[in-house]
């Protein structure tokens, strides 16, 4: 009798429509805003590039003078923002930077 019960209700349930799969907020890497991003000049050293931006979210042994930064947001398991930027480096020193901030963090960093 009690599988009968849990069956149906299961059943009802399948019916109504309702997703019973809760997905997650997931927001990954770094989240720079363009006042921090404006901040990023060349000549900086690696240093001076980690304390301003964090430490990059992936580094690629293949390409030792690249830091990428990467930014994805979902909300419900949609993607709401992505982004990428990219730190060169040439004899320790920040030689240029391709990409740019997280646009929605504007406003959102810290003063100092």
């Amino acid at each position: 009798m009690r599988l009968l019960a849990t069956f149906v209700l299961a059943l009802s349930l399948s019916g109504c429509g309702m997703s019973i799969v809760h997905k997650l907020d997931v927001q990954q890497g770094n989240l720079v805003a363009p006042e921090t991003f404006a901040k990023l000049k060349t000549g900086m050293t690696r240093t001076e590039v980690r304390t301003l931006l964090g430490t990059p979210l992936l580094t690629d042994v293949f390409h030792a003078n690249r830091w990428d930064y990467y930014f994805r947001s979902e909300k419900r398991g949609q993607l709401v923002e992505q982004n990428r930027f990219s730190v060169f480096f040439e004899n320790e020193r920040v030689t240029r930077v391709e990409g740019g901030p997280t646009l929605s963090a504007a406003g959102t960093a810290p003063k100092k």
